[in-house]
């Protein structure tokens, strides 16, 4: 098994001519599949799975990995098997792909080994086979018939997890940094959660104190705000303040988010009634923080 996974990095590098390498994993049941080698990033045993509020079944959650949070897909489920159940998850295994841009983990029930493969060996499905909506190819493997699975084939099942999670609302992030806002914002959307941006905290004052001017409340709006401290116009202690003064907006949650740490950051966090506080950066620890304050509702 241990080959299998050291090798998988290795025979990314590989580009020969008229080959291909197939990554071979089972789901449930004895049948054999296969995915390109080229999509595939790396293989894990099946790490701790956060769940993501009110997801589609297939999405059977997210997890933390080198900095990245990652929607984790019970690939049976996706091609219309029975999933993989929750006791057999310890000894499963996630295979990470990335393609179009985006990276997203399979959960499968084992891996076999690679194989080294001309396209003249690759096959199109049988006519007829019912299996249109994941099965690119079919092979022969020591006699045995393996199904190659596109798991692009699959994409919209991620496109609808990563919708707006339904029941929550926005996440109103306010930061000068372009970058941070990028992160932040892909860090969130991969949890299912839309997210709104500001640049910062007048911005940020002026959209809440726009949006309530109906009478409404900021929590009618957002389920939190996420705010950096150091920003031009309006730092982010004197936006917590505005905040919990204005009756529109007090009982919105207000997280800062900063590079700043240490006892004096911590004591104007508390002096200004932040309800929270984190140092930059850390998506794991982001995403599970964002995930408890919205299950806490």
């Amino acid at each position: 098994m241990a080959g299998v996974l050291d090798s998988v990095n290795q025979r990314t590098q590989m580009v020969g001519k008229n080959r291909l390498e197939l990554l071979l994993f089972r789901l449930r049941g004895r049948q054999i599949y296969g995915i390109n080698v080229f999509k595939v990033k790396e293989v894990l045993q099946c790490p701790k799975l956060f769940s993501l509020p009110n997801s589609r079944p297939v999405v059977r959650g997210v997890a933390h990995s080198r900095g990245e949070t990652i929607p984790i897909i019970d690939l049976s489920m996706a091609i219309g098997l029975p999933g993989i159940p929750q006791e057999e998850l310890s000894t499963s295994f996630v295979i990470i792909t990335e393609y179009n841009r985006k990276t997203q983990g399979f959960l499968v029930s084992g891996v076999e080994r690679i194989m080294n493969m001309n396209w003249e060996e690759i096959l199109p499905p049988p006519k007829g086979a019912g299996k249109d909506v994941y099965l690119t190819a079919v092979t022969k493997i020591d006699d045995k018939l393996i199904e190659i699975i596109d798991v692009g084939r699959t994409e919209a099942v991620l496109s609808k997890s990563a919708d707006r999670v339904p029941g929550h609302l926005p996440v109103l992030v306010v930061d000068d940094s372009s970058v941070a806002r990028r992160q932040i914002q892909r860090c969130l959307t991969a949890i299912g959660m839309e997210v709104v941006l500001k640049n910062d905290g007048k911005q940020a004052i002026e959209h809440l104190k726009e949006i309530t001017a109906d009478g409404s409340r900021a929590k009618d709006h957002f389920s939190l705000i996420i705010s950096d401290v150091e920003m031009p116009e309006m730092d982010g202690y004197t936006l917590v303040t505005k905040v919990k003064e204005d009756p529109a907006l007090s009982d919105m949650f207000v997280m800062l988010h900063t590079s700043l740490s240490g006892v004096f950051n911590q004591a104007m966090v508390k002096k200004v009634g932040a309800d929270d506080f984190m140092a930059k950066f850390s998506p794991d620890e982001l995403a599970e923080r964002v995930m408890e304050i919205i299950d806490q509702g």
